[in-house]
This record gives C-alpha cells, sequence and structure tokens, in this order.
C-alpha cells in the first residue's frame, strides 16, 4: 500500500501545471478472425493526470471534434435550416475508450453499439504474474508479465522507468507502464510508440448545447455487463433501433438531409434499410473483439 502512494506522489510532481501526460500507441488488431492476413492499425491515446487515465482513439477523437465545430456552425441560424451530416469524414475505427480513476484504479469501458454509446463499470481487474524474463523494446528496459483477460490470454512487457501502474485498454496493475501488450495468437497488439506532456481538453467543451445526438454531444448510457450483453444481443437483431428513437427526439421543424453516394436523396425508410445492411456487413467483419467474453 506504501508503493502505490509513493508511485502517486510521484504522478503529481509529473502531473503539475494541469498538464497531463499522453502516451501513444500503436494498435495492430485483426478485425476478422476469418480474414488474419488482414492486419488493421489506430492510433491510441493513453491521457494520464493526477486523477486518473482515459485510453482512446485519436483519430476517432479527431473526426468527433471535427463533426462538432461543423454541427455548430449549422445551428447558428437555429434549427429552421437543415443540418448536413457530412460523410465523408472519418469516424475512426475504434469507438470503444476505457477511463481509470486513481487511486484505487476503477475501471470504466465506454462502447458505441448502434447509435448509442454504453458505460460498464468493470468488475475485474487483471491478475497478474510477473515473469523474470527481460528486454528491451525502443528506449525501455522491460520485464515479462502474463494474464488471463476478457476471454484472451495476454502478454505484457513493462517498464519500471516510468513508475505508473497504467496501460492501454483495461491493463494495469503491473510495477511500471505498459510498453507492449499482445494476446498469445497475435490478434491485438499495443505497443507505446511515444509521449509527450499537453494541456487537458475537457469533454464539456466539446458538447453541443441543445443538441443530444449520441456521438454527436450525447451523454451515455450507465449499465452493468448483463445490460450491455442484451443491448448487443438486440442490435444484432435490429441494427436500426436506437437510431429510430434517436431521430424521434430531434427538436420540430429540424431537417436530416441524408444523400446517396450518388448525391441524390433519400427517404428515411431506404436510409434504414442501408444502415441495416452496412450494419450486418460490419459486424461479420468485426467479430474478432479484443474482449470476447463481453459480446458472448
Amino acid at each position: 500500500m506504501k508503493k502505490k502512494y509513493l508511485i502517486l506522489l510521484v504522478m503529481l510532481g509529473m502531473f503539475a501545471n494541469a498538464q497531463i501526460n499522453r502516451f501513444f500507441y500503436d494498435y495492430k488488431y485483426v478485425a476478422d478472425s476469418t480474414n488474419r492476413a488482414e492486419v488493421k492499425s489506430d492510433i491510441m491515446l493513453l491521457d494520464i493526470d493526477k486523477s486518473g487515465s482515459k485510453y482512446y482513439s485519436r483519430e476517432k477523437f479527431v473526426a468527433d471534434s471535427t463533426t462538432k465545430a461543423d454541427i455548430a456552425k449549422q445551428m447558428k441560424g437555429g434549427f429552421g435550416g437543415s443540418i448536413n451530416i457530412k460523410k465523408n469524414i472519418k469516424p475512426g475505427t475504434i469507438f470503444s475508450s476505457v477511463t481509470k480513476k486513481y487511486p484505487e484504479y476503477n475501471i470504466s469501458f465506454s462502447e458505441k453499439v448502434g447509435n448509442t454509446t454504453y458505460k460498464i463499470t468493470e468488475d475485474q481487474k487483471p491478475e497478474w504474474k510477473i515473469l523474470p524474463e527481460k528486454e528491451k523494446i525502443g528506449e525501455y528496459n522491460t520485464q515479462k508479465a502474463t494474464t488471463n483477460y476478457g476471454g484472451r490470454s495476454w502478454i505484457a512487457w513493462f517498464t519500471t522507468d516510468i513508475p505508473i501502474q497504467d496501460g492501454p485498454y483495461k491493463f494495469c496493475g503491473l510495477p511500471g507502464l505498459i510498453v507492449k501488450i499482445e494476446d498469445t495468437k497475435g490478434y491485438h497488439i499495443m505497443t507505446l510508440i511515444g509521449n509527450k506532456k499537453t494541456e487537458a481538453v475537457s469533454e464539456e467543451a466539446l458538447q453541443i448545447p441543445g443538441l443530444t445526438m449520441v456521438g454527436i454531444g450525447g451523454k451515455e448510457i450507465e449499465v452493468n455487463k448483463k445490460q450491455f450483453k442484451k443491448a448487443w444481443k438486440d442490435y444484432l437483431t435490429d441494427p436500426t433501433k436506437d437510431m429510430k428513437q434517436t431521430m424521434s427526439t430531434l427538436p420540430a421543424g429540424a431537417v436530416i438531409n441524408m444523400k446517396n453516394q450518388d448525391g441524390k436523396s433519400i427517404d428515411m425508410n431506404e436510409m434504414y434499410r442501408n444502415i441495416e445492411k452496412r450494419a450486418k456487413e460490419d459486424i461479420a467483419k468485426n467479430n474478432n473483439k479484443i474482449e470476447p467474453d463481453l459480446y458472448k
């Protein structure tokens, strides 16, 4: 216990002047287990300050910020006009994020299912076995550790050079920062590629007043694992259910202009059919979740 709080005191010194320490991870993963040759990649951010950490996709953060700014400009004339949802903005491939609260390292996981983002409080933490093997990864001296978590077996390499008991995704609790971690099948690999100090960004500052659309200034719905699994199964049955409910809550006078790839307007029913088709294709191609136990 004394060691934990000694590390926290070191961290407090690192995070003076209202800055965060941002660690960049290269996340390589096989989304479709039937097509192992196709390896996808995303740059993930692990932002750490004295209160905790947040792990999320850099690409999705940039895309969401761009979308919110674009909609805010369109809203200046009021809802009498129309809101054009641009289709050419890269959404980011990883929609989930993980938040940890210090000093107990309480973990919450946020995952987007359809048009709804769910926040699940994690009731399990990785249980590590630290091994004697050591390895130089980049500029860091690391040591090996293993764990079984979320339906996969994992191998991690951590460094005591950075005395933070944290790492990418839900992984934490080792005597130093996790530099690299991968499952034993090589489907999911997260590797530290850099870090820097930067100013913290307030999520509240990115919210658009008066507009509640999930994924565009919307709020997360807090659920337990059982409730999340039900929501996931419901989505598999009808991928458009939540979107229909969201559309029904828009203020009177709001107009959503949807166009196909040829630039022609489409009606809502056609839009729902297209969304359902794309969603089922996407589900089929993304069958290799990082934490398979959560989607059973």
